[in-house]
């Protein structure tokens, strides 16, 4: 082909090879499905090339398109990473920073005030992902992501590591008369995120019957989770970090001492383009003071 695609064809493009469907791309771009779907086909005869392949209703990338979609990504980046460098080399201009949604809303959310008062001139940005783990998108500067660190293409750092301990509502505690040992929890109804298998594994730890994690409703978000915690409909395995603030606001206990160590972990992630902008930098100087572990 002799022309460049339009650069909406290519963001729609690089949407939905992070997401998958049209719908999910739609909706990041703020755009219906059909102008979507109309700017991947337009895309498709300007390129000359099958990008998809059509699975009776749904689409799906070509090992061709796939490779392309990972080439317009990083075209992508390096045009976001270039305009930021150009724009902020000072303490100022936009930081958009990718969180995962149980962080972004009880931990970094709360503090946002702290770092407008170290950085006032730069216009924050927190978007969510989402998949915990994913740092594939262009726009965001720095990503705060929950994986096992192997995170490609970003420079990672571990940010905080995770301990998930039985949290519960003051009026649920009342309620059930008292909730004070490991024991006293089969007792009460648990609530879950994704499976039972973090409190299989706490049950464990405790020296309780794994069986008895087996009960309870399971949510697939973790502010749908904390949301019915706090609501007094159950007692959930939380994660201690983000959990804090509710707990130092009497909105929640944890029970017990007894505490699991995820094989996860926060993560600091750093596309190797915008390394140097001096709001990500000034960013990764905040949260590391703030967060507990870093405390010295």
């Amino acid at each position: 082909m002799s022309r460049i695609p339009s650069t909406q064809a290519l963001r729609a493009l690089e949407c939905f090879a992070r997401h998958g469907t049209v719908w999910a791309a739609a909706e990041e771009l703020n755009l219906t499905r059909s102008a979507v779907s109309h700017q991947l086909r337009l895309l498709e005869r300007d390129l000359g090339f099958a990008l998809f392949n059509r699975v009776g209703t749904r689409i799906e990338l070509t090992p061709r398109g796939r490779a392309y979609a990972g080439d317009v990504r990083s075209a992508l980046s390096a045009i976001a990473g270039s305009a930021a460098r150009n724009a902020g080399h000072s303490l100022s201009g936009t930081l958009t920073v990718s969180c995962t949604p149980g962080f972004a809303a009880f931990w970094l959310a709360p503090r946002i005030g702290e770092f407008r008062a170290v950085c006032p001139e730069v216009d924050l940005r927190i978007v969510t992902p989402r998949r915990l783990d994913d740092v594939s998108s262009p726009a965001a500067d720095i990503f705060i992501a929950f994986g096992s660190g192997a995170m490609q293409g970003v420079e990672v750092e571990l940010l905080q590591q995770v301990e998930f301990a039985p949290l519960i509502a003051p009026i649920l505690a009342n309620r059930l008369g008292g909730i004070e040992t490991a024991a006293d929890l089969l007792r009460a109804e648990l609530l879950h995120l994704g499976d039972y298998s973090d409190w299989r594994q706490w049950m464990d730890a405790a020296g309780l019957p794994q069986a008895a994690a087996d009960k309870g409703p399971v949510f697939s978000d973790m502010n749908l989770v904390y949301a019915a915690t706090i609501a007094g409909q159950g007692v959930s395995m939380g994660d201690v970090l983000i959990g804090n603030a509710a707990m130092e606001a009497g909105q929640l206990i944890r029970v017990g001492d007894v505490r699991i160590t995820s094989p996860d972990a926060y993560y600091l992630c750093t596309p190797p383009q915008k390394a140097g902008l001096a709001p990500a930098l000034a960013f990764r100087r905040w949260i590391i003071a703030s967060l507990p572990q870093r405390k010295r």
